[in-house]
């Protein structure tokens, strides 16, 4: 029997438009530092990493991650043409790594890119023996906003095209979950008839530590201490906690959960504590607005609350408070949190992955979710949780119900136990790589010549040095307080 051969090592540019924190920038961060465990070389090339906002593995050296192309076009102009923007970021990028030779040192085998595909066609055409693999997190022509206006509509229409026509040069285009994979086959069907896409999970840590300071001053290390106090064991380890943990934002559907919750008994909200812990910005306004609708709505039915602005505050609220709102929780705390709790409640409905029911399921928590969207695919009904109908708030009481009831114990250990070792066997960071490194073995790359692509192409190498340049020139005149750079 002949032993299989193992792939050969690859070198693998990433192409990313703004390497932050968020869930699409923690993927690729995954994707990078699985391929580089596994042997291979990985350069990741983007507009933007503000080392005070990124990944710590984005800026102590644990990968090549190199600025490019951030000048001189802007990321908007005024807070709008965003995506124009965004679009001639990605093509000087490309541009300026390939005409200084930087891109060609490289000696890429394989060129990963997510998010925008516009520069899709201009690899192609630099490196046309080069397969690419594109990643669509969701189709961004569903995720833009404002599309009730006609004039936005009409404004998005050759990005739309554009974005469509331009993922027909990845080799191989992989989503985060069968449920993306149908909303883009129905997004896109021209695309799909030609394109099988691919599904590749998202993975989570295994064993995560909680990030420590590298310095502090003494106030500020009298709060770690606490907080990786928390870290380290549960906190009220002594109340029964029913934990969500999602963005203040109105498609979240938390309200869900406190409808949810209200509906049990008094008896059976004994001891029995509600926490919406989440991701706050002072700078949205909806975050600001949601916030309000929901302490008005535990209000509206019956339920005290305390919102909490830090893990201090939090940890002094008294425990006869029904529900607990947490701003902005640290990571190392909601670790802490997810140890608390009896029970998750994820109500999103339609939701494109879901990456907080695994972080619950590694920490051994029944999972409580929409019957739509990712969790399908993660949480196991009966198993490690329970999927139910967002539309249906009974049903999520009823299970509410079941967990708290007296006798319990063993059933939520035995779902606790099934969740961690699910999420151990399928997405973890070394699963990941593995099936990442099957997709980018073997394939070739797309060689489409047409005449759309010329076009493109010069459009690109003419408009993106002029735009910039303009922009440039505008901004450094002396009434905009400026100068010229050198």
């Amino acid at each position: 029997m002949s032993v299989r051969p193992p792939p050969k090592k690859k070198s693998v540019v990433f192409f990313h438009p703004d390497l932050g924190i968020g869930g699409a920038e923690r993927l690729v961060v995954d994707a990078a530092i699985g391929l580089q465990n596994r042997g291979h070389k990985v350069t990741i090339f983007t507009s933007h990493c503000d080392p005070e906002h990124c990944f710590e593995e984005a800026r102590n050296g644990t990968l090549d991650v190199r600025v490019r192309g951030s000048w001189p076009v802007p990321p908007h102009i005024f807070d709008r043409l965003t995506i124009l923007c965004a679009i001639l970021r990605q093509l000087h990028l490309i541009w300026q790594v390939y005409l200084t030779g930087e891109l060609g040192r490289l000696r890429p085998t394989n060129f990963f890119a997510d998010q925008l595909s516009a520069g899709l066609p201009l690899l192609q055409w630099l490196y046309p023996d080069t397969p690419i693999f594109f990643y669509c997190h969701f189709p961004d022509l569903l995720l833009a906003r404002g599309r009730d206006n006609f004039l936005k509509r009409a404004y998005r229409v050759p990005f739309d095209l554009l974005e469509q026509w331009s993922m027909g040069f990845a080799a191989v285009i992989a989503v985060n979950s069968s449920f993306t994979k149908k909303v883009a086959a129905d997004t896109w069907p021209s695309l799909a008839k030609r394109k099988d896409f691919k599904v590749l999970y998202p993975c989570i840590e295994l064993d995560p530590t909680p990030p420590k300071p590298a310095d502090a001053s003494p106030e500020t290390e009298t709060s770690e201490k606490k907080i990786e106090v928390a870290a380290d064991d549960a906190v009220w380890s002594d109340e029964n906690i029913i934990l969500s943990i999602n963005r203040f934002e109105r498609k979240k559907d938390v309200a869900l959960a406190i409808r949810a919750f209200a509906g049990l008994s008094p008896s059976a909200r004994k001891n029995v504590r509600l926490v919406i812990a989440g991701g706050y910005d002072l700078r949205s306004a909806e975050n600001y607005e949601y916030h309000r609708e929901l302490v008005a709505l535990a209000k509206s039915l019956g339920l005290e609350s305390v919102t909490a602005k830090n893990v201090i505050s939090a940890l002094a609220v008294s425990p006869q408070i029904p529900v607990l709102f947490l701003l902005s929780v640290p990571s190392a705390f909601k670790d802490s949190l997810l140890r608390s709790a009896r029970l998750l409640v994820y109500t999103p409905a339609n939701e494109h992955f879901g990456i907080v029911p695994l972080e619950a399921m590694r920490a051994r928590v029944p999972v409580l979710a929409a019957n739509t969207g990712g969790p399908v695919e993660t949480v196991v009904d009966g198993q490690t949780g329970w999927l139910r109908d967002p539309e249906d708030v009974q049903a999520w009481t009823t299970v509410m119900q079941s967990v708290l009831a007296p006798g319990a114990d063993a059933e939520m250990k035995r779902m606790g136990a099934a969740g961690a070792e699910r999420v151990r066997a399928e997405f973890g960071q070394e699963k990941m790589a593995e099936s990442l490194e099957a997709l980018l073995t073997g394939v070739k790359a797309v060689l489409m010549v047409e005449y759309r692509a010329a076009i493109f192409i010069i459009c690109a190498c003419a408009i993106v040095p002029l735009f910039g340049r303009m922009i440039h020139y505008n901004f450094a005149r002396p009434e905009h307080g400026g100068r010229p750079r050198p």
